[in-house]
C-alpha cells in the first residue's frame, strides 16, 4: 500500500524528481491538496494565513502594515520570512503568536486559530533580543522558565544546556555570557516544552563566525527531529543555506513565496571583451542586461536566457577579443533586491561593481576556461 504522506514529502522536496528524472510522477497542486495517480493527500500546514490584514489608525488616516497576506508554512520545514525593515514581519509574527489581533483575514497555527492556548503549548518563540535576569546562572534561568510550564526537571535543563554547548558554563551568571552564549541559552529555553513549531527572530544576528555556525547547525538538527522552524532574519546567506522555502514581503504585501531552488532558478553571465565598438555595445543594451563600455572595453552582465553564445559570436565577428566569461548563480540576495528595491537601485549597484571591475581587468588579457563551454 502506498504511503501517500511520505510520497508527498519526497515529491515536495524534489527527491524523486532528481532520482527518477523525466519518469517522476507529476503533481497538480490545488492549495492544500496534492493529487496523485490513484490517490490524494492533504498538505499538513503548520502555519496558514488567508487575506491577513492589520490596519492602524493614524493622524493621516488608516495605515495597513500587513495587506491580504497569504502564507503557507509546511510542517517539518525550515521557513525563512524575509523583508526590509518596516515590511510587516514583526506585526505578522505578533498576530501568529496571538499577541495582537488582525484587522481582517484568517490565521491558523498548528491547525488552530492564532493565539489558541492549545497551539501555545506546542510552540516556542525566541526574540531577537531576549531579556534575562543577569544575576541568574544559565541553569537557574532555564529552570525558572521550565517552572512556567510546570516542569520541575533539573536533568532536562542540564540535558538541554549540554545540547547547546553550555555544559561547562551552566553555572556562570548570565552577565558573563557572550551574545552567542545568550542565544544558546535562549535556544535551550525554547526547547523546554518540546515544541512542534519554533519562531526564531534573527537567531544568528551579530554573532561571531564560530557561534554563527553552531546556531545554524542546531537549527538544522531541529528540522531533522521533525520540528517546524520559522525564521525571520536579515542574514540572507544563512537563510539560503538552511531554509527549504522562503517568503519575501515588502510594504506588508507578499512578493515571493516558494522553494528556494525554484525561486533562484536562472542565473547571469558576465562577459568582458576588448576592442569592442561603441555600436556593438549599444546593441547589447536592453532592459535585461547591464552594459559598461569604456575605451573599447566592454563588460556586459546578461541573463543566461539571453543566449550568451550568440553574444560571444557577435563580439568575435566584430573583431572583439573575449577576455573572460564568468557564470553566476542567482543568489537570494539578488532575489531580495529585485523584490524590495527599485530597478534604478539594482542597475546602479551592478554598474558600480562593473566600473570597479574595469580597473581590475585592465591589462589582464586572460580568458577563462569556460569560454568554449559557454559558446557552445
Amino acid at each position: 500500500m502506498i504511503d501517500w504522506a511520505r510520497l508527498a514529502n519526497l515529491l515536495r522536496y524534489g527527491f524523486l524528481e532528481r532520482a527518477l528524472g523525466s519518469t517522476a510522477l507529476h503533481l497538480r497542486w490545488y492549495n492544500r491538496i496534492a493529487i496523485f495517480p490513484g490517490g490524494l493527500c492533504l498538505l499538513n500546514l503548520a502555519i496558514e494565513t488567508k487575506n491577513l490584514t492589520k490596519t492602524y489608525k493614524t493622524s493621516s488616516g488608516p495605515q495597513s502594515v500587513v495587506k491580504d497576506l497569504d502564507l503557507q508554512v509546511e510542517r517539518g520545514e525550515i521557513f525563512g520570512f524575509l523583508g526590509p525593515n518596516g515590511a510587516g514581519k514583526t506585526t505578522t509574527i505578533k498576530i501568529l503568536l496571538g499577541i495582537i489581533d488582525s484587522t481582517s483575514g484568517e490565521a491558523s497555527v498548528l491547525g488552530n486559530p492564532a493565539g489558541d492556548i492549545e497551539s501555545h503549548r506546542k510552540l516556542s518563540y525566541l526574540p531577537e533580543k531576549p531579556y534575562y535576569y543577569e544575576h541568574m546562572t544559565g541553569m537557574e534561568i532555564t529552570q525558572f522558565y521550565a517552572s512556567l510550564f510546570g516542569i520541575k526537571d533539573r536533568e532536562l535543563c542540564e540535558r538541554l544546556l549540554n545540547r547547546v554547548n553550555l555544559g561547562n558554563d551552566m553555572n556562570r551568571p548570565i552577565s558573563q555570557y557572550s551574545k552567542g552564549m545568550q542565544q544558546r541559552v535562549g535556544l535551550a529555553q525554547s526547547l523546554l516544552n518540546d515544541p512542534e513549531l519554533l519562531f526564531l527572530d534573527e537567531p544568528t544576528g551579530g554573532l561571531d563566525p564560530i557561534a554563527h555556525i553552531e546556531i545554524r547547525d542546531l537549527i538544522l538538527k531541529f528540522r531533522d527531529e521533525g520540528r517546524t522552524v520559522f525564521i525571520s532574519s536579515h542574514e540572507l546567506s544563512d537563510v539560503e543555506r538552511i531554509c527549504d522555502r522562503v517568503a519575501i514581503i515588502n510594504k506588508g504585501e507578499m512578493v515571493h513565496q516558494g522553494r528556494l531552488d525554484q525561486l533562484l532558478s536562472g542565473g547571469r553571465i558576465e562577459i568582458t571583451a576588448d576592442n569592442v565598438s561603441e555600436e556593438l555595445s549599444a546593441k547589447l543594451r536592453n532592459d535585461e542586461s547591464t552594459v559598461s563600455f569604456k575605451a573599447g572595453r566592454l563588460i556586459a552582465d546578461i541573463p543566461d536566457s539571453m543566449k550568451p553564445g550568440e553574444v560571444i559570436d557577435a563580439i568575435r565577428a566584430a573583431g572583439g577579443e573575449v577576455v573572460s566569461i564568468i557564470p553566476r548563480r542567482k543568489r537570494l540576495e539578488d532575489l531580495f533586491l529585485e523584490s524590495v528595491a527599485g530597478d534604478n537601485v539594482i542597475k546602479g549597484r551592478k554598474l558600480s561593481k562593473m566600473t570597479d571591475d574595469h580597473d581590475d581587468h585592465v591589462g589582464s588579457g586572460t580568458a577563462t576556461t569556460t569560454e568554449e563551454e559557454v559558446s557552445s
